[in-house]
């Protein structure tokens, strides 16, 4: 009997009884999903790369980064191309993140707030109202601190290629509007597994329920979870509105989507295969920010045609309850200067 050891899991192989009790969607599924497509494959004169998600296909993240797979084959001259696999095909976006890091997935789209439990420094954006407006935010992750959180995560075998607009994040609700904090006590609220998010929605008076986004609709119509929290085209294209006739746009956090890659497969290409591959991330970045603006204005169009009210509440009390969780960091040195570097 051997045992393996992998991010504090420990698996004895040949124990069936620990075996059947992990998830049917457990890593080593995927992980050997994974190791059959590998994440980056040579067939020919051809380098494919695998590249999953868990967004709908309708989504302009995934339209984006269908535009930076064409934007590599027409850099590469054909040589190299870049397969997509959207709506969890091969894992929840933590699943695949582990994917990246053992190089049997050669690149994913997640939830900077999904990275944090990868990368520390990224709790830094998922902090509540840490930007002050869209150009703001715009100006963060396109400069030098958004360059340096993208290649911090190399240690930790991720590489970050480029921020995806994600919008702001708001709550929508079942059966109550969210019109003030106190409106939040008692409710369960689905967060994504962050404990920064989590946090953010307990200060707020609300209980935070992480479930993950492939089981969330059917979490809110069979009422384990009482609302959620996201931006409008996820909200939208997720059907979520079916379900949930209210949402308070408070624009609590503004986390992005971010573009990573896994360091085994990009150690694996050549320096020019690198610089294609980077620039055609860039390039997408800045063609999704004119998709995101536009898929974000119809969406809200489309859930108030569906029935859903749309709420405007004031923001200053959401502001000051969860203040305390920026200063929260004050003792932690590293933090600390980030969240100031960023504010100022």
């Amino acid at each position: 009997m051997k045992n393996f050891k992998f991010r504090g899991l420990q698996i004895c192989v040949g124990n069936k009884s620990a075996l059947h009790k992990m998830r049917a969607k457990s890593f080593w599924v995927f992980a050997v999903i994974g190791l059959l497509l590998f994440g980056c494959k040579e067939s020919g004169k051809i380098t494919t790369l695998k590249l999953a998600h868990g967004l709908d296909p309708g989504h302009p993240v995934h339209k984006a980064m269908e535009y930076m797979a064409d934007k590599v084959a027409e850099k590469s001259a054909g040589t190299m191309r870049i397969d997509i696999y959207p709506s969890e095909q091969l894992g929840s976006e933590r699943e695949c993140i582990e994917l990246l890091q053992i190089g049997s997935l050669g690149m994913t789209k997640v939830s900077a707030s999904i990275v944090e439990s990868f990368v520390p420094s990224y709790r830094v954006l998922g902090l509540p109202y840490i930007f002050r407006d869209e150009a703001h935010r715009f100006e963060v992750l396109d400069g030098e601190i958004g360059q340096k959180l993208l290649l911090e995560s190399e240690k930790y075998l991720i590489r970050g290629l480029c921020f995806y607009d994600a919008g702001s994040r708001s709550f929508y609700t079942i059966n109550k509007p969210i019109r003030t904090p106190d409106d939040l006590q008692g409710m369960k609220i689905r967060t994504m597994e962050s404990a920064t998010a989590i946090k953010m929605v307990n200060a707020l008076g609300g209980a935070a329920t992480p479930i993950s986004w492939g089981e969330l609709y059917t979490a809110l119509q069979q009422g384990v979870v009482d609302g959620a929290e996201n931006n409008p085209p996820s909200f939208y294209l997720s059907r979520h509105y079916e379900v949930c006739k209210y949402y308070s746009l408070d624009e609590h956090t503004s986390v992005p989507d971010v573009l990573v890659m896994s360091t085994v497969v990009w150690n694996s290409l050549t320096a020019e295969q690198q610089k294609i591959v980077q620039e055609a991330a860039k390039e997408s970045a800045q063609y999704q920010k004119q998709l995101w603006k536009t898929a974000s204005e119809d969406a809200l169009r489309a859930v108030q045609a569906a029935g859903v009210e749309v709420i405007r509440p004031d923001k200053q009390p959401f502001v000051a309850k969860v203040a305390d969780l920026l200063q929260a960091y004050e003792d932690q040195p590293e933090m600390h200067k980030l969240i100031q570097e960023i504010m100022q």
